[in-house]
């Protein structure tokens, strides 16, 4: 019998193997993506998108180069500043380092020169800081609570529930002229390492509260929070405000006069997420923005399943975190005034001002930036980077 040859596939054949790989290797992922999305229990909630007021706030100076131009405090020394708290008598910035140390930074002309000394422990992740009348400093500590730190040292718990419900992420924190405590706990639920999901679920678990010394009552003030961050006292005493991170505005809550006891906004629309807010003795706050926005940013907040698909990735490959991150200055009145910020950076948590300098604390540097005001101020005409 005559050998037969193996049937060669015609062109029409090849021509089909290849568009079933590829059409399967495109189908495959999606479907695997559609079961996954389906079978992951993270259930996201609508953000009340109806309370955002219209464009973002119009600043009239800005300084897009601020890591550019910056000086680097403490290099190495200091993991995470967080917050940053001045105390001109000593000459020194206390500031919670992601160690656990409570550090003071002795501020010198030359940022080279600046001495570092760990000055206390707390054990937990010191946020928020405040330097009492008496010369102690109150703490909000993540993981701990609200903390007092005597000048000698000495750590003392003063608050870490309230109404019964523990604090998962205490965050910021200042205090009156007559001794009263204003703080926050960012998330009943969340604690300090699972702050992007507290952010990605969209829930509002944060809570405003104050703690008087005398006493010793904590009150809830302000509840359904979305991430209650920093707090400054006005200098007249008659209102507190606060900073809801994920709602990108901050809220002022009235302690004197008629409207002791409501709350509305001191500003909203902001160019990123505030974090820390602080006020400078000269007629200004200081607010940090941790990061810029886009339209990612935007759309994630308005619509709960590209959260989930954010979770979802966050949990098996990871997601990049938003950066165009600063400093902005409001008024008395919460008008902005000027903004320094740059592009590369990320996680700015807050700025305080002394004399001629922008003092910069952060989540992920191991130091603290420093900026001259007076030789790179913000101009007007300059135009946000993205």
């Amino acid at each position: 019998m005559p050998e037969t040859s193996p049937t060669r596939p015609t062109q029409w054949s090849k021509t089909t193997l290849c568009s079933t790989t590829f059409l399967l290797s495109l189908l495959v992922p999606v479907l695997a993506a559609v079961i996954l999305y389906q079978l992951d229990s993270f259930d996201p909630a609508p953000l009340p998108t109806h309370e955002f007021s219209g464009q973002p706030v119009f600043i009239p100076l800005q300084n897009p180069c601020l890591l550019e131009y910056a000086e680097r405090v403490g290099v190495g020394e200091l993991l995470g500043p967080e917050d940053l708290a001045y105390d001109p008598k000593l000459g020194v910035i206390y500031t919670g380092c992601s160690d656990g140390w409570i550090k003071r930074v002795a501020v010198n002309e030359s940022a080279a020169d600046s001495v570092v000394e760990n000055w206390v422990n707390t054990g937990g992740r010191p946020l928020g800081l405040v330097l009492e009348h008496d010369n102690d400093v109150i703490v909000a500590d993540a993981v701990k609570g609200l903390m007092r730190v005597t000048g000698d040292g000495k750590l003392e718990l003063l608050t870490n529930k309230a109404e019964g419900v523990e604090f998962r992420l205490t965050d910021g924190v200042d205090i009156t002229d007559e001794g009263i405590i204003y703080f926050t706990d960012a998330s009943s639920k969340y604690d300090i390492k699972e702050t992007r999901w507290d952010m990605l679920e969209g829930r509002p678990y944060g809570r405003f509260m104050s703690y008087d010394p005398l006493t010793k009552e904590t009150q809830v003030l302000v509840r359904d929070l979305y991430f209650a961050n920093g707090v400054a006292v006005s200098p007249d005493q008659q209102f507190v405000v606060f900073c809801e991170t994920f709602m990108r505005r901050c809220k002022r809550y009235y302690m004197q006069g008629e409207k002791r006891g409501s709350v509305e906004n001191f500003i909203d629309n902001l160019p990123g997420t505030p974090d820390n807010v602080r006020y400078d003795g000269e007629g200004h706050y200081w607010i940090g923005l941790a990061s810029g926005t886009s339209v990612v940013f935007y759309v994630a907040q308005r619509y709960p399943f590209v959260r989930k698909v954010m979770a979802i990735m966050e949990k098996y490959i990871g997601t990049p975190r938003t950066k165009n991150s600063g400093v902005l200055a409001v008024d008395l009145e919460g008008k902005p005034l000027a903004y320094y910020y740059d592009p590369a950076l990320t996680l700015i948590t807050g700025g305080i001002k002394i004399a001629d300098h922008l003092y910069c604390g952060s989540l992920l540097k191991p130091y603290i930036i420093r900026l001259n005001l007076t030789h790179h101020p913000a101009i007007s005409g300059t135009t946000m980077k993205s």
